[in-house]
């Protein structure tokens, strides 16, 4: 539909230049002298002009965009290019470019720029994004549009050029110190890395970054062409499950950069973890180790929005059969309620860890209600650690000094 008026409206423009072309005749053939005859043709180049312009394929322009990586950081900036090629060497009065792009982005570039192409046949330019939103962000197509001088004539054209980028959520150097022991008062932190039972191996797997020169297996290294070290049984299980609140926050920005701290962190010590997340859609990821599992969380905390329509507490509700035992329970939220306790204090009472980390922004600092709720929660078993943007590192500490 909109294909539509657009052409009917360009064949209206033509109509109307060539009836001003058609009077601006018809008073110089009837009022006669230099100014009437001054008049026609001064206005006859334009008109020309306008109708040469009117049959010109603007979708002659090929445009190329440029990006020198797709996978960022938030807060990263980032630098365009767009190149602009045709074939013939038509005039252009200007030509209006705009990159058409996710809503997220417009609020840190246009991607939009005027240039007076004449009988250029290339044109190039950038632009630069600053501060990158959280998210994946997609490039859909490059507009551009051209005119006349007097306006009377107007083409514009899309040329489909899509292009995706993925914005990870910002992380802080966080030392992950996995919870070994429980006491009446919570949870204390081991201060040694995740051990494992180096003399008894259960399977081979890829070499990962910290993997020891003499746990790689040769014989099925040389089979597979690529390095395989062995796989050997934790002297004690210590896989964690991070649930994060997807319930409507002003902090969530916050809440995504902590969770993935966390991850980051449990990974690097080695030992295994999975992530739970209910935003519109429930979604969950099996406990597993290694930097292919890092990246894959990452992704999703990409795109993860808080969307969720149940509360934090419900959804842990809901969970309550699918949860492993064994399994550590790392809470992420930025809403410390009575509701979100009680369960807690249900899971920890079937032999579950509970950990809830409440996340705040730089600025912000625990309500008297949460520090009520705090008190309780330690003579349940349960820890509550508040945690402040920019002091992740922070978050252990709190728990060795309990």
């Amino acid at each position: 539909m909109k294909t539509l008026l657009r052409r009917v409206l360009s064949i209206w423009k033509l109509l109307v230049l060539f009836l001003l072309a058609g009077a601006a005749f018809a008073y110089a053939m009837f009022q006669g002298g230099f100014v009437s005859w001054f008049l026609f043709y001064s206005f006859m180049p334009f008109a020309i002009y306008g109708a040469l312009l009117a049959m010109y394929p603007l979708k002659e322009w090929k445009a190329v965009r440029k990006i020198a990586k797709h996978e960022y950081n938030a807060m990263e900036s980032m630098t365009v290019e767009l190149e602009l090629t045709r074939k013939s060497v038509f005039p252009l009065f200007y030509l209006l470019v705009e990159d058409k792009f996710s809503f997220a982005l417009k609020e840190k570039a246009s991607g939009k720029v005027l240039i007076f192409p004449g009988f250029k046949k290339r044109i190039v330019f950038t632009y630069q994004v600053d501060a990158l939103p959280r998210g994946e962000h997609l490039f859909t197509e490059v507009s551009v549009k051209t005119g006349d001088p007097l306006g009377l004539m107007e083409k514009e054209a899309a040329i489909a050029f899509p292009s995706r980028i993925i914005v990870y959520p910002v992380y802080e150097e966080l030392s992950y110190k996995p919870f070994s022991t429980h006491y009446d008062q919570g949870a204390t932190v081991s201060k040694e890395r995740v051990q494992r039972d180096t003399t008894m191996a259960v399977g081979i797997r890829e070499y990962q970054t910290g993997d020891r020169f003499s746990w790689i297996n040769w014989k099925a290294s040389a089979k597979r062409d690529s390095f395989m070290t062995k796989e050997f049984e934790q002297k004690q299980s210590h896989d964690i499950l991070v649930v994060l609140d997807c319930e409507k926050s002003n902090g969530f920005e916050t809440l995504v950069s902590f969770t993935a701290s966390l991850i980051r962190g449990i990974i690097r010590k080695g030992a295994q973890v999975g992530l739970l997340t209910v935003e519109k859609e429930r979604t969950a990821f099996p406990i597993r180790g290694g930097e292919g599992q890092r990246s894959l969380l990452f992704h999703h905390l990409a795109k993860c929005e808080d969307e969720s329509p149940l509360t934090l507490a419900n959804v842990l509700d809901n969970e309550m059969s699918t949860l492993q035992q064994q399994a550590t329970l790392l809470i992420t939220t930025t809403n410390l309620t009575k509701q979100l306790i009680e369960k807690t204090s249900y899971l920890a009472n079937k032999r579950h860890q509970v950990v809830v980390f409440l996340v705040k922004d730089a600025n912000e600092s625990m309500t008297q209600q949460e520090r009520s709720l705090k008190a309780g929660a330690s003579s349940r078993g349960i820890i509550v650690i508040p945690v402040s943007k920019g002091r992740f590192k922070e978050a252990f500490s709190e728990v060795a000094t309990s």
